[in-house]
Order: C-alpha cells, then structure tokens, then sequence
C-alpha cells in the first residue's frame, strides 16, 4: 500500500520562478496570496495555500496549495501538504529541532482545526496570517472547525509568534472571487450534524 500527495504541475512551475529569498512578511504573504488564487483557477483545489519559510533569513523553502478534492484526502489542506514537504526538503519531521533555523510559516487566513494541530506539532515558531476571524467562512461557505478560543496564547506557550493583519484585503478578495466563481465548496456533509 502507498500513500502520496503531490502539488499541481502549475504550483511546481511556480516555485521555480520565485527568487530563493523573500526577505519582507508582505512579500511572502503575496506570494502565498497568489498560489491560493491560482489554485481555485486552475481547477486543482480550493482558495488556500501555505508557504514555509527560514523566518529570519526569507528564505523560501516550498508553498504549497489546498489538494483535498484533487487527490481524495480530507487532511490534504494547503497547510498539510506544505508542512510535509518542507520537512522532506529540510529532512527533519521537527522544523523547530536543534541546528535548525526558526521556521515560518505564512498561510492565507487562519488555519482550520487540523490544520491548526499540525502547525503545532510541526515545529514551526512563526505564523503569519491575513486574519483571524469568520470572515473566510462567511464568504465561502467552508466550516474551517473549533480551533481553542484563546488559540494566540495556546501559540505563545508553545513558543509560536503570531503576525496578524498582513494584506487582509488581498487574501479577502480571493474568498470573494472564489465564492463567486461557483466552485466547490467541499465540506463533509456541508457542516450538518450526523
């Protein structure tokens, strides 16, 4: 048996024309910004993509993009996939272990609630976000899940810094562009108990 994921031919195109280091948040954000509308227009999944970064340095280590629909698999989120390929790539499962550079991660709303644990377990220091509130579900439709009322102090605990606010609008209107394009919108059972 074997289980794999892989980003879209289009994200690995991608990847190769961005420069080996983007030293602003601002920068990384747009450029996570971008492959989240390139996903939905391209047909290879939903409105959300996640880079990781060296947090000091800028050095870009992968962004990838939401693969759920695409590939079959439910815990295919953008955060997901690109956590687990940057730890292939840094050859560590612990992106905060020994030796390593602090590693960010840059994601285009909020995480969900398992995306949010694997952020967590995955040993990044840093998250940057465009926004933390219903916004995204508001716009989409998508039930991004319970994640701990308190969830920026449950960060700082574990030693996470938490940047807010970055290109808000930006990432919003590709909710908007997403919502009106008429794609799916793939909840499980559209939120519905049972």
């Amino acid at each position: 048996m074997q289980f794999t994921l892989s980003l879209p031919d289009w994200a690995t195109e991608e990847l190769r024309r961005l420069p080996a280091y983007i030293p602003s948040v601002e920068d990384r954000m747009a450029a996570v910004i971008r492959f989240s509308r390139l996903n939905f227009e391209n047909g290879t999944g939903g409105p959300f993509a996640a880079g990781v970064f060296e947090r000091d340095s800028g050095k870009l280590i992968v962004i990838g993009v939401n693969r759920v629909v695409a590939s079959g698999c439910s815990s295919a989120h953008a955060e997901v996939m690109t956590l687990s390929l940057a730890q292939q790539i840094v050859g560590t499962y612990d992106l905060g272990g020994a030796g390593q550079p602090v590693h960010q991660l840059v994601v285009n709303w909020l995480p969900c609630a398992m995306c949010f644990g694997a952020m967590v377990w995955s040993g990044v220091r840093s998250l940057v976000i465009p926004g933390s509130g219903p916004e995204l579900e508001q716009i989409t439709g998508f039930d991004e899940g319970p994640i701990h009322p308190q969830w920026e102090d449950q960060l700082a605990k574990r030693g996470i810094s938490v940047t807010n606010n970055v290109l808000r609008e930006e990432a919003l209107q590709v909710y908007r562009d997403f919502a009106s394009s008429g794609a799916l919108v793939y909840n499980a059972r559209q939120g519905e108990d049972g």
